[in-house]
């Protein structure tokens, strides 16, 4: 984790003067608990998880949201305030204040889509297999969010059928037993004529 930080401080800056970095996977693959930890490793760099950003109407219809309230003010090495959604309530919130840095991560499904790649330094994607993902998902949020996963996958199966984020991931990340593993990601084999669609790497195993 130390390396990969390491590394992410050296990129050239990607919005304005911040190193954005997205860190996207299937739903349950880890993502938010790697990010809190390669978020410890830079110095507390800023976190902004996109379940704050989408919302029950919007699972995946939330870019133009995000560009203005979080990219357009960090392009400017400005405090971007961004209104978190409430999933119990189903409300958005007061604004909240998420403040530029050398380097922010931008954690969720998503993350990695087409609007918002010219704006992110680098991409990591969480290798863990999409049924293996929401299962662990499935457990974690237990039987009283069964229908609202439902609705999820298809959802989420929709998003990366119509733009995927794997194929552009610089980095790939497995969860081992201790730690994480890095790999390159794909990003760099793609052409300029490459069809590419969503696919699922070998199962995560260290």
């Amino acid at each position: 984790m130390r390396d990969l930080a390491s590394r992410l401080r050296r990129l050239p800056p990607s919005c304005g003067p911040v190193r954005l970095i997205g860190v996207d996977g299937h739903a349950g693959s880890g993502k938010s608990t790697f990010a809190r930890q390669l978020a410890r490793e830079l110095d507390g760099a800023p976190v902004l998880r996109l379940d704050d950003i989408a919302s029950h109407e919007e699972l995946f219809g939330w870019t133009e949201r995000l560009l203005t309230q979080v990219i357009e003010p960090l392009g400017h090495g400005e405090t971007a305030r961004y209104t978190p959604y409430d999933w119990h309530t189903r409300r958005f919130g007061p604004p909240r204040p998420l403040p530029s840095g050398p380097v922010v991560l931008l954690e969720g499904v998503g993350a990695g889509r087409r609007a918002l790649r010219p704006y992110l330094a680098h991409l990591l994607w969480m290798e863990l297999p999409r049924e293996e993902a929401w299962a662990r998902g499935r457990a974690r949020d237990g039987e009283e969010q069964r229908e609202f996963w439902d609705g999820w996958v298809r959802a989420e199966q929709r998003h990366f059928a119509e733009d995927p984020s794997r194929p552009f991931a610089d980095l790939l990340v497995r969860q081992c037993a201790e730690g994480y593993e890095v790999l390159s990601g794909p990003a760099g084999s793609i052409g300029p004529n490459q069809n590419i669609t969503q696919g699922d790497g070998p199962s995560a195993v260290c």
